[in-house]
């Protein structure tokens, strides 16, 4: 017979004392006679009959529970001492008519409680589903009213208390289909042992279960729900039970707002979470300081960070302090921002006003100080928390070990790592952090012995260090250590990953050894590692790299076969292989291809192509890049510039080249020493040094830094021009800033002066040449010995031959015909002329 539950829309927070009993199956159940008297003080029988004493059958002892139906002490005190008797059988029918007769009075409740408990924590006791159904089926015979679900939430609570909570929710689906009322604390109980043993999913679909019957819950349901679903991640459901219980009608408080703005925050739904937190303090509740800062981190995490303060303001002014997990969002925040000032100045702010910093705040100013390069600031923070008695985790070392890093700081970080390790947090993390550093510097020597440290401080070195230590050696060209410590990999038990086969191909390829590159890459595909599109790109821009653009094309198709799809760098490092070549037609042609395959091209794309079209003196092609470039919105970058400006200066047209420096200068980009470098040597090359000087006293100006070859321009123009003092003025200043010269500046130096009749000062470079271990070139010995024969000098001029002599130089045609004419030939370009 099916049976409803009564108020079936409404979960009683209290136990039912007046719903509609369920139908009687039995009108006389149990017989007329007791085998046993029972007086109102004993549980003993009045007259014992006399010879040995008969155990009672089961049927004797619910014929006598049952007499008792109506005084639930003596049913009980009867019950006690038939089980003290030998022979006695507890069986759970006996069970559960004592249970439903002491459920039917307050005063024996707790008995039953008791008797439910024993029995629950012990080992014999019949599965839940069929222990419910014994229950209902002894209410049935016996004609208790049903009404009273006292005894089923009762085992349902003792199952829980007992911990068995697989067992409760099979007690509860079981009361459930028998249509029994479960009560909400109970429930609620249960339920948030369920989300504790992270039966979350369990959880909500017991609730889904009892929600199809209409029982729903009270608020504290809704809250263990929704933290369910925070638990597991389903931060919409969350919303959705809020809403559905909102909808149902049922009094929301504080606590669950609280929690569907945490779900909301946790589910990237700002806007939602901003509009339930105005709505909670409409109905006058102060948000708790957990529930702002969800809302404030939600809004740095997203980018909003106005509203965060705006909502530290409000938190402030409802009488919420701001405690330190605030403040780590703000102090985060604008460090997002970029505002590194107002994060410090704010930490301080707090730390003021009596907030006590954490390691979770100092981790973030660490991290963030590092990043930005205020280096020394972190190190002050670092210093500042192990005053406070903070110990620093491995994560804050390791930020700070990669700021001294991007610092080249190398004696902090030695004395941080010697600190951690002493401490005991230094992990494999931490050494990689090193090792990197010193093989990207090529020190691989000082990496091994960081290894060995790492080694002796019983660290086991991961993948990663290996990759590192790969890395190092293949930046050195000692392709053979670095195929030794690939061999390390595979002793100690680990695979080579897609990482380190790509290292070691590039650096094959960096070697020029195309061949065994490639066979590192099928050796890779042998080992079942599927190569990245960075190792795919790396194999395209080595052939490049090597004057194999031409092989490019049948690898690429064969990548593409292989689950490749190409990009603009693919495309890049094909057109820079052909630029380099020489080949401009060719890389026309892939840059053609690159647009029909869908590819856009990008701002290197066409930087590239515009010094291309620049070396290959197609100036038109270069500008028709430039403005096709602008077409698509791309602005040109520094580099695009300067190739069309040194493009321009070499034709000697510095009309347009002063053009694209002017529209470098509008678009707000800088000049950079490559651009003043092309500029210069244009109007050098014009013999207009009083412009090619303007723009020098800009450089100086605008604080960009002279290098070689520029003081070289100057240099030798001024020279040419007969600017004698000026020129050495200026190789003065060159010297000043510790510019070492190179041969071709001497070449340009003393050609000048010879030129000019200053052999002496010709002579005092010579020297300085010597000083400086850089061999003079016999076209400069022939420019000195020419010299000295026009100023009649002939002794000097057979010396500087003897000199060049013992210095091993090999005198040419030139040599000679100036020894035997006393000139140089009119064919004879001096260097730097």
């Amino acid at each position: 017979m099916l049976k409803r539950f009564p108020n079936r829309n409404i979960l009683s927070s209290i136990p039912p004392n007046n719903l509609r009993p369920f139908s009687q199956l039995s009108s006389n159940p149990a017989p007329d006679h007791f085998p046993l008297k029972i007086t109102s003080s004993s549980n003993f029988p009045e007259k014992i009959p006399p010879g040995p004493p008969r155990v009672l059958s089961q049927d004797d002892v619910l014929d006598t529970l049952f007499r008792h139906k109506g005084d639930p002490t003596l049913a009980l005190r009867f019950f006690k001492g038939v089980e003290s008797q030998p022979g006695f059988v507890k069986t759970a029918d006996v069970l559960c008519l004592l249970l439903q007769i002491l459920a039917s009075s307050p005063s024996t409740h707790r008995d039953a409680k008791y008797l439910l408990n024993n029995y629950v924590f012990g080992d014999s006791a019949p599965a839940p589903k069929v222990l419910v159904e014994m229950l209902m089926e002894c209410a049935e015979r016996y004609g208790f009213e049903l009404s009273d679900s006292r005894v089923f939430n009762y085992l349902l609570n003792g199952y829980v208390r007992a911990k068995k909570v697989t067992d409760a929710v099979d007690c509860l689906r079981a009361m459930l289909e028998q249509c029994v009322l479960p009560w909400v604390p109970v429930v609620n109980i249960l339920l948030t042992a369920m989300v504790r043993k992270n039966m979350v999913d369990d959880a909500r679909r017991m609730y889904d279960e009892m929600a199809e019957r209409g029982i729903h819950g009270d608020r504290y349901t809704l809250h263990v729900l929704m933290r369910a679903c925070l638990k597991g991640g389903r931060f919409e459901e969350a919303e959705k039970y809020f809403g559905e219980a909102s909808g149902r009608g049922l009094e929301l408080d504080a606590a669950a707002y609280s929690i569907v703005i945490q779900a909301a925050c946790k589910g990237s739904k700002l806007n939602l979470a901003c509009e339930l937190l105005k709505e909670m303090r409409e109905l006058g509740w102060v948000p708790s300081d957990g529930t702002y800062v969800a809302v404030i981190g939600a809004c740095v995490r997203q980018g909003n960070f106005a509203e965060a303060l705006r909502l530290k303001d409000e938190m402030v002014s409802s009488g919420v302090p701001v405690n330190v997990i605030v403040a780590t969002r703000l102090v985060e925040g604008y460090f997002m921002q970029g505002d590194v000032s107002s994060a410090l100045r704010l930490f301080d702010e707090v730390v003021e006003a009596g907030v006590t910093p954490n390691v979770a705040i100092f981790s973030v100013l660490i991290e963030w100080c590092s990043k930005v390069g205020n280096v020394e600031k972190a190190n002050e923070l670092y210093t500042r928390m192990k005053l406070m008695g903070l110990q620093p985790t491995v994560f804050i070392v390791n930020f700070l070990l990669k700021g001294f890093r991007k610092q080249n700081l190398l004696e902090n970080a030695y004395a941080l790592l010697d600190e951690a390790v002493e401490s005991g947090i230094a992990s494999v993390v931490t050494f990689n952090i090193l090792l990197l550093w010193f093989c990207e510097l090529g020190k691989v020597s000082e990496a091994c012995n960081l290894w060995d440290k790492m080694i002796d401080k019983g660290i086991t070195p991961s993948l990663v260090s290996y990759n590192h230590m790969i890395l190092g050696h293949c930046k050195r060209g000692c392709m053979e250590d670095a195929y030794n410590v690939m061999n390390g990999i595979t002793k100690g038990g680990n695979k080579p990953n897609v990482i380190t086969f790509t290292i070691l191909m590039d650096g094959l390829f960096k070697k020029g050894d195309c061949e065994h590159a490639i066979s590192v890459f099928d050796q890779m595909v042998a080992a079942d590692v599927v190569p990245t599109d960075y190792t795919f790109n790396t194999v395209i821009n080595g052939l490049c790299k090597v004057g194999r653009a031409s092989e490019t094309k049948e690898k690429l198709n064969t990548f593409i076969k292989q689950g490749f799809i190409p990009t603009s760098m693919t495309y890049n490092s094909i057109i820079d292989g052909f630029v380099k070549e020489g080949a401009i037609d060719l890389a026309e042609s892939a840059y053609r291809e690159m647009c029909e395959s869908g590819i856009s091209p990008n701002v290197v794309t066409y930087t590239i192509l515009i010094n291309g079209f620049c070396k290959s003196n197609k100036i038109d092609f270069a500008l028709k890049m430039h403005d096709d470039m602008k077409k698509k919105g791309l602005e040109p970058d520094i580099t695009a510039y300067s190739a069309l400006i040194d493009g321009f200066c070499k034709i000697k047209d510095m009309e347009n080249a002063c053009k694209f420096f002017s529209e470098l200068l509008e678009v707000g980009l800088t000049p950079n020493t490559i651009v003043y470098n092309s500029m210069i040597s244009g109007y050098r090359n014009l013999t207009n040094m009083e412009a090619a000087l303007n723009l020098h006293k800009e450089m100086i100006n605008n604080k960009i830094p002279c290098d070689l070859q520029i003081y070289t321009s100057l240099i030798g123009g001024l020279l040419k021009e007969g600017k004698l003092s000026f020129a050495l003025d200026l190789y003065s200043d060159m010297l000043s800033k510790g510019i070492v010269p190179d041969i071709f500046m001497y070449n340009v130096l003393i050609n000048g002066l010879c030129n000019h009749g200053q052999l002496e000062n010709a002579s005092k470079i010579l020297k300085e040449m010597d000083g400086n271990n850089i061999i003079p070139s016999a076209l400069l010995y022939n420019t000195l010995i020419a010299g000295h024969f026009k100023e009649g000098n002939l002794q000097e001029a057979f010396r500087l031959h003897d000199e060049m002599l013992d210095k091993g130089l090999v005198p040419d045609d030139t040599t000679y015909d100036i020894l035997v004419n006393g000139k140089l030939k009119r064919s004879y370009t001096p260097i730097g002329a």
